[in-house]
């Protein structure tokens, strides 16, 4: 493993997780709940089981990454970004 791979992991560790919060709130995933108009709300039905994609997408969106799923996205980054 070089130098290279080592940055492209740095980068693609970073880049996971500013761009997984940042995707979510492009979806409509906000910390004040879905937003009117978005792909979230064009999606979300009467009613939201729990545990369902869409419930931790407005969890993750409303109260942020905990501290193990950002290490898990940083170190799938690195992986990632090392073996590419």
């Amino acid at each position: 493993m070089g130098l290279l791979s080592m940055v492209f992991g740095v980068i693609a560790s970073v880049a996971t997780l500013v761009g997984f919060p940042a995707a979510l709130s492009a979806l409509g995933f906000e910390s004040a709940g879905v937003t009117a108009g978005s792909f979230a709300a064009g999606i979300q039905g009467p009613s939201v089981a729990s545990g369902s994609l869409f419930a931790l997408a407005q969890s993750t969106g409303a109260a942020g990454l905990a501290f193990g799923t950002k290490a898990v996205l940083f170190v799938g980054g690195a992986i990632v970004g090392i073996f590419v």
